[in-house]
């Protein structure tokens, strides 16, 4: 889960200005691209994988479509936190974080590499949401991706929008006490990960995100108040992807994450999964014990 610096907009918003936003839904972009072989050797080096050299043709492993359909922004669109501008595709709602929800996804056929991809990109919902921690908007955005008139995947993503933080969570204010450590889940498949400055460049690098939370410390620690780099949602989820792809041999038919507190580069990261019936459910744990993203996996017959 990522958040946005607290810019010069509103702290809050009317209920008039969300009902505004719904005019959003419905509207729809569209692009292509290739994913080259190079890329996804790219990808495989920076999850630290034994892959054998991909081809054109070879399917790409579920997730690593985040690094297809790169933001094309120009230098001057962006903003100081890394962040292209607002407005266009999404609905540019007056709220000043912004934080990647999670994603449901529906795998009908692999994307192939070397071979193009059309996306078809809408605006599938925007809601409202008021409660104890203040207003959000979540836009949902659904996406399908084709491959010589078929349609191969299909996917949901939630991005957040908050209020400001709260003064105790502003940068220069006292951290607040951390949860109480919890036991992590003993399961059947395990891993431990930490994170890392080269491997959170490369994949900013590799998907062409330049927000500033990932790589750029001082920035991260100073202006953000994070105690240090954030572990884009993505980046973890793939590696809930690689686990279940490493111990399960399955392709997936179905996969969904859900970001629920952010990950930073203090501490390991504990990726667990458990076999169901029809798939896995896994989860990433923070060196306390607190879960901060919870997937499900479902197989392919």
């Amino acid at each position: 889960m990522e958040r946005q610096p607290e810019e010069s907009r509103p702290m809050s918003i009317t209920d008039e200005q969300i009902a505004a936003y719904a005019d959003w839904i419905g509207r729809e972009t569209e692009a292509t691209c290739v994913v080259a072989p190079e890329s996804a050797d790219l990808m495989a080096a920076t999850l630290d994988r034994d892959d054998p050299a991909y081809a054109p043709g070879d399917p790409l492993p579920p997730m690593w479509s985040w690094m297809a359909f790169r933001p094309h922004a120009r230098r001057s669109q962006l903003g100081p936190d890394g962040h292209p501008a607002r407005g266009g595709f999404l609905p540019p709602v007056a709220l000043p974080r912004r934080m990647f929800g999670g994603a449901r996804f529906r795998y009908l056929a692999p994307l192939p590499v070397g071979e193009e991809i059309r996306r078809v990109s809408r605006i599938a919902g925007v809601e409202g949401k008021r409660g104890g921690s203040g207003v959000m908007v979540v836009v949902t955005v659904a996406q399908t991706y084709w491959v010589g008139g078929v349609a191969r995947v299909e996917e949901e993503q939630d991005i957040i929008y908050r209020e400001a933080a709260a003064p105790g969570n502003a940068p220069g204010a006292a951290p607040p006490a951390p949860p109480p450590e919890k036991p992590i889940p003993q399961t059947p498949w395990r891993a431990v990960w930490t994170p890392d400055t080269m491997t959170l460049f490369r994949y900013s690098a590799l998907t062409f995100n330049a927000h500033r939370i990932h790589f750029d410390r001082p920035y991260a620690e100073g202006e953000e108040g994070y105690p240090g780099l954030v572990v884009h949602g993505p980046l973890t989820a793939t590696l809930l992807a690689e686990l279940c792809r490493d111990r399960a041999g399955r392709p997936l038919s179905a996969w969904s994450f859900r970001a629920r507190a952010p990950l930073f580069d203090t501490g390991p990261i504990t990726l667990t999964g458990t076999p169901t019936e029809t798939g896995a459910t896994l989860g990433a744990y923070d060196a306390r014990g607190q879960l901060a993203l919870s997937a499900e996996a479902t197989f392919a017959d």
